[in-house]
């Protein structure tokens, strides 16, 4: 048998990770295609109301986004998973091409393969890339203009400078003057937010949990995964849900031939979702250089969608 190629930035960012002083893995490695498939699991589930509510916002307003961003530009998806909530998008603003990014290859392959089907005249060019770095898109979308589409508030698993790094990043991929439509999730209950991230059925632990099997599968481990819990906890000081894997008992274990050991009650920090009010998903996108032209929310604020468009640079205040 074929050994498993392994993402060497994964081995490098789980051996620095574990024996970091405070353990923590970065949360784009919890998609490997079993953690994407339970990813959708869990947008799903009756407790997770953040694809439900954008969902709706988009029925809702898409045509409006026609009507501002307009029509027959290139959609360019930012960790575009399974393409739930796209075809929303694309039939209202009837673009030229679509072009998703996901760090998941096989799982990005297979989505745009389904979501060709629906849509069979549209170019579709998939992007297997971390979209946390500038992307250079296919050539065909090269002169095209572009809305990007960045649903679900995945801008919320990063710290604020990194989120910052990431709109810009976005705007160096899309060019000046395209448009950018982004899912934020607002504050809200604490009750609400922790069933969110620890449901009934324990889809969420179960992602959580997959990257310790990762681990061991990729990267020669052998942590005993009974001797972990998955935790999501509500961080106030920082406005965020946290996820960890929680060591249960003292344990020690390898990865890669180096030995580790936690004892009972630590953890490893796996994801944080940060939930913003009004003026931070504003400060956010500004400091970043989008300018914000509409925002709609649900009823009960529970979930932004913002559409913004990427501004020159500019020399005074």
């Amino acid at each position: 048998m074929a050994e498993m190629e392994v993402d060497p930035a994964f081995r490098a960012d789980v051996l620095s990770g574990l024996a970091a002083p405070i353990r923590a893995v970065p949360a784009r490695w919890l998609y490997d295609r079993r953690g994407s498939e339970l990813f959708e699991r869990i947008t799903e589930l009756p407790e997770y109301y953040p694809t439900r509510v954008e969902r709706g916002l988009l029925e809702r307003y898409s045509a409006d986004v026609a009507r501002i961003a307009g029509t027959g530009d290139a959609v360019v998806e930012f960790g575009s998973g399974s393409s739930a909530k796209t075809p929303i998008l694309l039939r209202a603003v009837a673009p030229s091409a679509y072009v998703p990014i996901d760090i998941s290859g096989n799982f990005l392959r297979d989505s745009s393969a389904a979501l060709q089907k629906d849509f069979p005249e549209l170019p579709i060019y998939p992007v297997e890339g971390d979209f946390m770095k500038p992307i250079v898109l296919p050539p065909e979308v090269a002169r095209a203009t572009k809305l990007g589409f960045f649903p679900g508030s995945t801008i919320g698993n990063m710290v604020a400078r990194t989120s910052v790094d990431l709109l810009r990043a976005m705007k160096d991929t899309l060019g000046v003057g395209a448009f950018l439509l982004i899912g934020m999730d607002r504050l809200k209950d604490v009750d609400t937010l922790i069933r969110a991230y620890d449901d009934a059925q324990g889809v969420t632990a179960a992602f959580n949990m997959n990257l310790l099997h990762r681990i061991n599968a990729e990267l020669n481990g052998d942590i005993p995964l009974d001797a972990f819990r998955h935790r999501a906890i509500w961080n106030d000081r920082m406005a965020r849900i946290e996820m960890h894997l929680e060591a249960v008992r003292n344990v020690a274990f390898a990865v890669e031939g180096q030995s580790f050991a936690f004892k009972a009650g630590e953890t490893i920090h796996t994801e944080n979702s940060h939930k913003y009010g009004l003026r931070d998903s504003r400060l956010l996108l500004r400091a970043a250089g989008w300018g914000l032209c509409r925002e709609w929310t649900d009823e009960d604020d529970q979930f932004a969608l913002i559409l913004a468009e990427a501004e020159a640079p500019r020399f005074a205040p």
